[in-house]
């Protein structure tokens, strides 16, 4: 695979990237050994799992075919997040005006914006590089990786034989069958990080992290932007309510929503392509210069031979077991390629059940795993536990409490209001929260602790705040909750004992 044609524009950034992950003229071992264990995709799932094993002493392998650093360096986390860094001081400056400052009209320098976005990565592949890992004892291989037997794989023509093996290979853009799609250069996560020219039209197809996310930055940076999905709610996995507060800020910011549609043609026009779609029997259309598709993602299970080494698989991913194990003996799985969470900290928390359970005889159990999540749009969402139909579906004795950001003293003074804290408990037992807020993802650790340790909104209430801060919304939760512990009875005998007390 040629690495130049994985990266573009061919700058000094992206050049010092593909030096750590993909270096020029690298040779790969010469494999003679049976490996401990033997890393097939090294994103964020392979790199915990090759490193921690290392450091552990075991002999391991690690094969990628493409880049080092997987989807979250390259084209996913990493620089995603420094555009949207740049998208939330537009936003930022733009309601200056509330707070009594003015600056004039925002100028937005759309290639330095790239340019940042290219140096930071590559000052962060570090972390992944090739260079690293072989200092940590990892042999480090690239090429396509193919089973051959249930204990041995072939790359690139050369054999490494194993005692145990991982597949993290993890997924990649699911596009959809749209009539004339194929037809027009259209976008996915793997090249929309290629731009250094700004569109003025910007389509994208799919409502979820991606697509809103990506719609708030560029409407933020000038684009006139389309978001359309086929479902009626944008973030369907999403309470409906939270959902709803982002995209009202979206419409705000400029978007234009398309929801509950049919698409029905994509196809090139004079100025860039058109999107055909049907609502309602009525016809409508959107016409841009470039079209992102952002419809979900599909695992990386071909071309492994799984067969070979009697790894059981489906259009969902390897099939695995609660402790990450295949249904061949010696081979696990862990990240997107295996899980419905497809986060790259959840990647992590897995790699660590993986390293346990394939070189101790371990007995971790993924379905342990308390896993929160964010959308980074402005207000962000975050989520960790149980949603209220699942725990109700579960059997569990479910009583819901939200608190508006609105009673918040911080969220008020930072006009940052347009939010909620919401909690879903069994007794006091908290099983779920969603957070929609400016800064949700760094409040939500607090719940999934609680979670975690199988604790109560009690501890939300004890736990102590500096104030003014956003995350007391979570303490304030806990207070309303203990408030209604006081019932009618219980405040009635509380006056008998008060006015005892008096006569004493």
């Amino acid at each position: 695979m040629d690495a130049n044609s994985l990266i573009h524009p061919l700058d000094e950034a992206n050049l010092k990237l593909l030096s750590h992950v993909r270096p020029k003229n690298w040779r790969n071992p010469t494999g003679d050994e049976v490996y401990d264990l033997l890393v097939i995709g090294a994103g964020t799932a392979g790199l915990v799992t090759a490193s921690g094993a290392a450091r552990l002493g075991a002999k391991v392998a690690l094969v990628e075919r493409a880049l080092l650093g997987g989807d979250c360096l390259n084209v996913g986390c990493v620089p995603s997040k420094s555009l949207l860094r740049a998208a939330r001081i537009v936003g930022e400056i733009r309601k200056g005006e509330v707070l009594g400052i003015s600056v004039g009209a925002v100028e937005v320098d759309f290639k330095e914006v790239m340019r940042r976005m290219r140096r930071r990565r590559a000052d962060i592949s570090t972390h992944d590089s090739a260079q690293r890992f072989a200092s940590l004892g990892v042999d480090v291989f690239f090429g396509d990786a193919q089973f051959t037997g249930p204990a041995e794989i072939a790359v690139n023509g050369q054999g490494l034989r194993f005692k145990r093996a991982v597949i993290a290979t993890g997924t990649r853009p699911a596009v959809p069958s749209i009539p004339g799609l194929a037809d027009i250069p259209y976008l996915t996560n793997e090249t929309f990080y290629w731009l250094t020219e700004r569109p003025s039209r910007l389509a994208i197809i799919g409502g979820g992290p991606v697509g809103c996310e990506m719609a708030q930055a560029f409407a933020r940076f000038g684009s006139e932007v389309t978001l359309l999905d086929l479902s009626t709610q944008f973030l369907p996995r999403e309470d409906r309510d939270a959902a709803e507060v982002v995209a009202g800020q979206l419409r705000r910011d400029g978007v234009r929503t398309e929801l509950g549609l049919r698409l029905q043609l994509v196809k090139p026009s004079n100025d860039g392509f058109q999107v055909q779609f049907e609502r309602d029997g009525v016809q409508s259309e959107v016409i841009g210069d470039q079209l992102l598709v952002a419809t979900g993602r599909t695992p990386n299970v071909e071309n492994l031979n799984l067969e070979a080494a009697g790894v059981a698989y489906s259009q969902q991913g390897v099939v695995v077991d609660d402790r990450l194990r295949t249904s061949a003996a010696r081979i696990f799985a862990a990240g997107d390629v295996c899980s419905s969470f497809r986060f790259t900290h959840a990647a992590e928390a897995m790699a660590r059940i993986v390293i346990q359970n394939a070189l101790f005889f371990g007995r971790k159990s993924a379905s342990a795993l308390v896993i929160p999540w964010c959308t980074y749009t402005d207000p962000e969402i975050a989520h960790v536990g149980l949603y209220e139909q699942e725990a109700r579906e579960q059997g569990r004795q479910v009583s819901t409490l939200t608190v508006p950001l609105s009673d918040v003293d911080r969220a008020v003074i930072d006009e940052e209001a347009n939010g909620f804290v919401r909690v879903h408990h069994d007794r006091g037992k908290l099983l779920g929260c969603t957070i929609v807020a400016r800064h949700a993802g760094e409040m939500i650790g607090e719940a999934a602790c609680v979670i975690t340790h199988g604790g109560s909104l009690a501890d939300l209430s004890a736990t102590i705040h500096p104030y003014p801060t956003q995350g007391e919304a979570l303490k304030k939760i806990g207070d309303i909750y203990r408030l209604k512990l006081l019932t009618p009875r219980l405040r009635t005998w509380l006056k008998r004992y008060f006015a005892w007390c008096r006569s004493g």
